[in-house]
């Protein structure tokens, strides 16, 4: 699909936005509503669905982006490219393995190490599945939650917890941590899996 062909206009200063907007003062979608707008996305390429979407997840993105260190036209325009990604990929989310936040903010976060990496000169790596990792809001130590992802990753053994802070908070790509740690590649990914189960649990699917 080209860009073209998702519900986007172009505001004046050349950045896209969703052409509908849902009415003024409706409360946020919660989980199990963001799961059905999503696989009406996916399944007719649902215009309103996606208005929706974006008019909660887009904020939340930009938000997200810039704690993590981006500036603020950068955020603004990687946001747009989770979004756009959310119209183009919607038939790859499954509610039965990912939540829709879980979901969405894995692209943001695989998004925000492609950017650090064309902004090195480096290119970019393959897409981990998204529901193999917890919401990254979830584990953006914003200072609301700092205590609770501090006592989530003291959950964790030492070597999961090693691997999830290598991984999660320095964006290290498996290959890297398999080299630092020396360990095989199918042990860090192994680890990354059940750690990222336990915070999961823990810190549940962050809106």
């Amino acid at each position: 699909m080209n860009a073209s062909d998702a519900p986007l206009q172009r505001r004046p200063n050349g950045a896209p936005r969703a052409a509908l907007v849902n009415e003024a003062g409706s409360p946020p979608p919660d989980g199990a509503m963001l799961a059905e707008l999503l696989s009406r996305v996916a399944a007719t390429r649902d215009r309103q669905a996606y208005a929706v979407l974006f008019k909660h997840f887009a904020p939340r993105v930009k938000a997200y982006l810039r704690r993590a260190g981006m500036e603020a036209t950068a955020a603004e325009e990687v946001a747009q490219e989770v979004m756009l990604s959310l119209w183009r990929k919607a038939e790859s989310f499954d509610a039965s393995r990912a939540g829709a936040s879980t979901w969405v903010f894995a692209i943001a976060r695989n998004a925000r190490i492609d950017h650090a990496r064309r902004v090195r000169g480096l290119p970019s790596e393959p897409e981990p599945e998204a529901e193999s990792y917890p919401s990254a809001e979830a584990l953006t130590l914003t200072a609301e939650r700092a205590s609770l992802v501090r006592g989530a990753l003291s959950a964790l053994g030492p070597d999961q917890r090693q691997i999830v802070q290598l991984f999660f908070f320095s964006d290290k790509p498996h290959s890297a941590i398999a080299s630092a740690l020396d360990l095989p590649l199918g042990t860090v990914k192994s680890r990354i899996r059940l750690a990222t189960a336990k915070l999961r649990a823990i810190l549940g699917d962050a809106p």
